[in-house]
């Protein structure tokens, strides 16, 4: 399940007011998150909840539900 944290941070930086980012969700699926708006994503992401991601762990991404666990895992740790 995605925190309400993880998408607010997600959609602000994307612009987006609402989507229903779920587990499954992959970038493409969603309105403007092409290669460079991916890059701003995980910075944000970075800086939303002081964590560093790795090149190797942000190229293991497939979808927001890994995305959710790697930021879970780093913020636990």
């Amino acid at each position: 399940m995605i925190s309400d944290r993880l998408r607010d941070v997600i959609l602000t930086e994307l612009g987006i007011e609402s989507y229903a980012l779920e587990d499954e969700t992959l970038a493409a699926q969603v309105p403007g998150w092409d290669s460079l708006a991916h890059v701003r994503v995980l910075f944000a992401v970075e800086k939303a909840f002081g964590i560093r991601i790795k090149t190797l762990e942000a190229v293991r991404l497939k979808n927001v539900g890994d995305l959710q666990r790697l930021v879970s895992k780093k913020t636990q740790d």
